[in-house]
């Protein structure tokens, strides 16, 4: 499980995260226990939630697939899905992960 901080202006709400997982990934997203789940490629769950002022991700990969068209499209997808829910680019996740790890 992965946490991400939400850029000033991107709000914490769930309406808002469902229509970014609905814009980045197209199938169909269920609700379980407040929490988002899909699946999309080599993805085969994805789950997504808010956890106080963070988005909580969850991820489980098919390692079984080895179509790499499949594979660099599901990681586009999931990179693009978090820059829209949290505001971060890869880079700046990057730079925040390690902040966190060396306090």
């Amino acid at each position: 499980m992965q946490e991400y901080k939400l850029k000033r202006g991107f709000k914490p709400e769930t309406d808002r995260i469902h229509e970014c997982l609905k814009e980045a990934f197209p199938s169909e997203i269920k609700e379980e226990d407040g929490k988002f789940v899909t699946s999309y490629g080599v993805l085969s769950k994805i789950t997504v939630w808010i956890e106080g002022k963070k988005l909580a991700v969850d991820t489980e990969s098919d390692t079984s697939m080895t179509d790499d068209e499949l594979i660099l499209d599901s990681n586009k997808r999931f990179r693009d899905f978090l820059y829209a829910a949290t505001g971060y680019t890869a880079k700046e996740r990057l730079k925040q992960a390690k902040k966190e790890v060396s306090k």
